[in-house]
């Protein structure tokens, strides 16, 4: 260990709170999670471990989840842990970033273009496990135009915390495991469920870019 001084858990909440566009983490579910992340990333901040190798090590662990879906049987359930450790390691890059105080525009586009490339590996898992394509793409599609203006609006001056939606990509995320998780407990409805894992991706993402483009558009006129 290098024994890096670490910012305090105070510091570490005001600057997450800057990082995402002026949220106040004041919800007890929200608090708690990151109090959790907090306490994870201090050992690998501590032990200078760059933010950009947990950023790539999510990306490692989300591809790792399509061949897990596509082996059949109980396998996706182990999709589903995949999934699950790199949703947890796309919120310790940021953590390990902001405890070691090395937060960059670097990391940023890296944790960006990391996101749009895990949504892709998390389409990848229903139409292996059985989704139509053009049901898990327009899900994926509708995510990344999200985001897209998104961040468009941030550049124009908008702050996310204007435009919060139902179709957030933790919640996405979340989704594509649970729905994993049952194609694995449940193998003969593992089709079924990828296809309503697809339309609930499609749906959530579609709704979830309507409000957001409502909200960009009345914070922008």
């Amino acid at each position: 260990m290098t024994g890096r001084p670490l910012v305090p858990w105070p510091e570490y909440l005001r600057q997450w709170s800057a990082l995402h566009g002026g949220v106040e983490p004041s919800v007890g579910l929200v608090r708690g999670w990151l109090r959790l992340v907090y306490a994870l990333a201090r050992r690998p901040a501590r032990a200078g471990v760059p933010p950009s190798a947990v950023t790539l090590a999510g990306v490692v662990m989300t591809a790792a989840a399509v061949p897990a879906a596509a082996g059949g049987g109980r396998w996706p359930v182990l999709a589903a842990a995949a999934i699950g450790l790199a949703g947890l390691l796309d919120s310790l890059d940021g953590a390990v970033a902001v405890l070691s105080g090395r937060v960059s525009r670097w990391g940023g586009l890296l944790d960006s273009v990391a996101d749009r490339v895990g949504e892709v590996a998390l389409g990848a898992v229903l139409v292996v496990l059985g989704a139509p394509l053009w049901l898990v793409g327009v899900g994926v599609s509708a995510g990344w135009l999200l985001e897209y203006v998104r961040a468009r609006a941030g550049a124009l001056g908008v702050a996310d915390a204007g435009v919060i939606s139902v179709g957030e990509r933790p919640t996405r995320t979340v989704l594509v495991a649970m729905f994993a998780l049952a194609a694995g407990i449940h193998p003969p409805q593992s089709g079924l469920l990828a296809v309503l894992a697809g339309a609930a991706l499609a749906l959530l993402s579609v709704v979830g870019l309507a409000q957001v483009l409502v909200a960009v558009r009345r914070l922008l006129t």
